[in-house]
């Protein structure tokens, strides 16, 4: 209800816009009296696009009709009797309305509430302005729009007043003429009358001749300035809705665009599309009544054609007013939600395209139809060159036409592809060592359709973002690559699809951390600590200092087409590998800080050596792809009174598939405080497995399973040998000594060569575990009882 206070507070033509939101399709009656109840319902959780979504919209849109018959059978008394009805009425309307229609219920309340804010919003912004405070540089564009489409409204008015007085000095005029040609028929017929009446008739009417043609002549030297005047009027004119147009289509809606190659990365989400297409509609609004103007100034002229330069000067301004339309139709027919950048054969995927003037111009009274097709790269080139005019395909889209429609609601023309699907793609060469999931191809989305009675034929033609086809899901991976790089490097206006080869290494990390955030669902992306750590692995380099790296520039090879230095893998496999691993299994460590991941085995030994025994931390696996290790300080078990750093094999998927991160940790109770000092059970208590019990005649058993050896003396070290860490000495036995009686007697089978544990054993104790868990042990509890 916060918002619809607000809302009623508008003034002007906030107000006006505000209240332009209403009408039959959903009164303002309904929003003022079930305000609270508007706001608190999860509209934006429906996904419009989905029809599996209808069922929660019935049940909005249910409650919303039930909501109302309450509001109205709550009002009593005579004043509360008119009330009584008028909600009863609308209940019964909304019904009717939307009952088939469900999602369209929730389009149109989703799209006032946005409104709503946008425009609340926009008021608080010009209001802070206003005292003194200074406006962030989006209100201050905003703002100079719509002072611009003010001076365009007041141009626009102004040539209509003007084109009415011409008007009406032309009809006068030509009524004079007709006056001055009867005139001279009148002299004509003189010759049949008496000479005496002839001379005196003649007289008088050769002096109302001459005073009507001074006249004449007067009035038409008049009228052609005013023709030129309005001329230079209308030149102005389109002068500025070339500059608004410019800044809008140009500047604003590039912006949006950008921001939405951005969300490919995990950016924000694009928005404001609302907005730009009200700017759209009041441009094509403008442009079409200075083009009727025009037109209007075409037919005077013909009508009554005078000495002089207008009528080409009205056919350039009619050939330019017919650019500028042509220009905000081709450019507003966009991608509203782009297809998936990484495409995989025979899959189902999906696409919006929406006309942002579609509703202004009534082309939804033939609704168009638009073709979807799979280009390559070089036809795209092609296309945008116009050496083409005709579209390629390079493969074949299942369920690529779809007709444009019309929401009356949210007043957008929109058409929604649901459930298309690539059957085939046609590759073509690759240049050197460039691979399949280095190949883009665009999704080229086509229509044709026509304004004021075929008067004006548009055929626009728009592409996706580029996509990336893959065959299988191994190829993900380095497909996700090649989109990130163009996502995070293309430059607008570019010649499809070129991207810079190399960049510089912060511009990277910007990237980096977009897509770590976003796969995170934090605001804690990757500190700076972080992304010296990556510096480190992508140049082989020893540096901590941030500033070392800020000139260094990073190549696509060495990004995704090398192999780091003594591995096989590359410096985003690696990367990408540590995000699917926090993304599937350990967000809530990483956002709770749990995490510190970026650290090296040296750094690890060096932080914790410092920390009494049992200080732990987590640091990515060095030498696999998407795997996390545990580093922890103890006692030497062979040199008593001697401290080293312990790192177990790496934890992957499949580890955390069986058994979670947290169970594990609790699991081994030599674990004791998170690094630097946090005891284990306060971080990560809340996620352990909560104990099973016996419940009708089963028994679950929940126990904490050790699946870490103990710590005894390794195999006799040489004379005078050096202690070295656990990841470096032979695998040590198994006892019992008194300092870890915790640990239970074992075979030290889970280490491994290099002295960190391998962990195949232990999954084979978990799962040996999770078998006992499901089987009833009602017998064997009894057993055990007796």
């Amino acid at each position: 209800m916060a918002m619809w206070i607000q809302a009623q507070q508008l003034q002007g033509e906030a107000l006006h816009q505000m209240q332009a939101l209403y009408g039959q399709h959903f009164p303002i009656e309904v929003r003022h009296y079930l305000a609270q109840w508007i706001e608190n319902q999860p509209w934006d959780s429906v996904e419009l696009d989905n029809p599996a979504e209808e069922a929660k919209a019935k049940r909005l849109l249910d409650n919303l009709v039930a909501e109302l018959q309450r509001k109205a059978q709550l009002q009593s008394g005579e004043d509360g009797f008119l009330l009584k009805i008028k909600l009863g009425h609308y209940a019964n309307q909304l019904k009717s309305t939307y009952d088939r229609c469900p999602l369209e219920l929730v389009r149109c309340i989703k799209h006032i509430l946005h409104s709503e804010q946008r425009l609340v919003q926009e008021a608080t912004n010009a209001s802070s302005g206003s005292e003194g405070q200074t406006m962030d540089s989006l209100s201050q564009r905003h703002q100079q729009i719509n002072q611009a489409f003010e001076e365009l409204r007041l141009a626009t008015q102004e040539t209509e007043n003007e084109l009415r007085k011409l008007q009406h000095s032309q009809e006068y005029f030509i009524i004079q003429y007709q006056e001055n040609l009867r005139i001279q028929a009148q002299l004509s017929s003189l010759s049949s009358l008496p000479p005496a009446e002839r001379t005196q008739r003649e007289t008088t009417l050769q002096s109302k001749r001459t005073t009507v043609e001074a006249w004449l002549a007067r009035e038409a030297s008049t009228l052609q300035k005013y023709r030129l005047d309005l001329s230079a009027q209308h030149q102005k004119t389109l002068g500025l809705l070339r500059k608004q147009q410019t800044l809008i289509l140009d500047e604003e809606l590039i912006q949006w665009k950008r921001r939405q190659q951005l969300a490919g990365n995990g950016g924000p989400h694009e928005g404001g599309l609302d907005v730009l297409q009200s700017w759209c509609e009041k441009l094509a609004d403008l442009i079409w009544q200075n083009r009727q103007q025009i037109r209007r100034c075409e037919h005077l002229t013909q009508q009554l054609p005078l000495p002089g330069p207008m009528e080409e000067l009205l056919s350039k301004l009619n050939s330019d007013i017919t650019d500028i339309i042509s220009a905000l139709v081709t450019s507003t027919f966009i991608i509203e939600k782009q297809p998936p950048q990484v495409l995989k054969t025979q899959t189902k995927f999906a696409a919006t395209v929406r006309l942002l003037v579609g509703g202004k111009l009534n082309v939804h009274m033939n609704p168009p139809q638009v073709k979807a097709v799979i280009v390559s790269e070089q036809q795209a080139k092609a296309l945008l060159k116009n050496e083409s005019t005709h579209s390629e395909s390079s493969g074949e889209i299942l369920n690529n036409n779809c007709v444009m429609e019309y929401h009356q609601t949210t007043g957008t023309l929109s058409a929604h592809f649901r459930n298309m699907s690539l059957k085939r793609i046609k590759r073509s060469d690759r240049r050197g060592a460039e691979s399949v999931t280095e190949e883009k191809f665009t999704v080229l989305f086509e229509s044709q359709f026509s304004v004021a009675g075929n008067e004006l034929v548009f055929h626009v033609k728009t592409l996706s973002l580029p996509v990336v086809v893959i065959v299988h899901g191994s190829q993900d991976n380095n497909a996700t690559a090649t989109v990130l790089w163009d996502n995070a490097f293309a430059e607008p206006g570019r010649v499809p699809f070129v991207v810079p080869d190399k960049v510089l290494w912060p511009q990277l990390c910007e990237a980096l951390d977009m897509k770590y955030k976003a796969e995170m669902h934090s605001g804690r992306g990757l500190s700076e600590d972080n992304l010296v750590f990556l510096a480190q692995k992508a140049f082989t380099s020893s540096s901590s200092n941030p500033e070392d790296y800020h000139n260094m520039t990073m190549s696509w090879a060495q990004f995704n087409r090398e192999s780091l230095p003594g591995r096989n893998f590359t410096f985003w496999q690696w990367f990408d590998g540590v995000v699917e691993l926090m993304k599937k299994h350990l967000k809530p460590h990483w956002n709770d800080g749990a995490i510190l991941g970026f650290v090296n085995k040296q750094q690890a030994q060096d932080m914790l050596m410092s920390k009494p025994n049992g200080t732990f931390l987590l640091r990515f696996s060095d030498s696999e792809i998407g795997g996390i290790t545990i580093a922890w300080v103890a006692e030497n078990p062979n040199k008593p009174g001697e401290r080293l750093v312990w790192n177990l094999l790496p934890y992957t998927t499949k580890d955390f598939s069986i058994r979670s991160l947290a169970d594990r940790i609790s699991d081994l109770n030599h674990l004791l405080f998170l690094y630097p000092d946090r005891p284990k059970d306060e971080v990560f208590a809340k996620y352990y497995t909560p104990p099973l019990c016996m419940y009708q005649g089963y028994f679950s058993l929940h126990q904490s399973i050790t699946l870490f050896p103990k710590f005894t003396t390794p195999n006799p070290e040489p004379s005078g040998g050096t202690p070295t860490f656990m990841d470096q000495t032979a695998s040590p036995s198994v006892t019992h000594p008194s300092n870890f009686g915790v640990y239970p007697s074992m075979n030290d089978t889970m280490l491994d060569a290099d002295g960190d544990f391998d962990l195949e054993d232990t999954m084979d104790v978990a799962r040996h575990v999770e078998e006992l868990l499901r089987r009833p042990m009602a017998n064997q509890w009894s057993s055990q009882q007796s």
